[in-house]
């Protein structure tokens, strides 16, 4: 298993912060900066959205959960085939889902 990298959570306009988690000062995609408070949501904009069970791998992962086309996690349906409300990153996401995730699209690409 590979080491995991993590980077900071905050997002603005949908981008993502490029700064390694518990960076000091502004966030940074690029050439964009922000601050805290002028941040997304934490709630993914794809709650909710319609979605299909992703494609599994030969053990069985991601075990009948959806492939949110927002935060590219993998997050419940519930009974109408809806995304479960989900923010955008999991603070208890364990490294071992993380792999999982990167050997999913290794395997199943985008």
């Amino acid at each position: 298993m590979t080491d995991v990298v993590r980077f900071c959570r905050s997002r603005s306009a949908g981008r993502r912060c490029t700064r390694p988690l518990g960076h000091a000062g502004l966030h940074r995609h690029r050439t964009i900066m922000w601050t805290d408070a002028a941040a997304d949501p934490a709630r993914c904009p794809g709650s909710g959205e319609r979605g299909t069970p992703a494609a599994a791998l030969a053990d069985g992962f991601p075990d009948g959960r959806a492939l949110c086309p927002v935060c590219h996690r993998f997050v419940e349906l519930d009974g109408d085939g809806r995304l479960v409300p989900h923010d955008t990153s999991d603070d208890s996401e364990t490294d071992a889902e993380i792999s999982r995730r990167q050997e999913w699209f290794n395997t199943q690409g985008w």
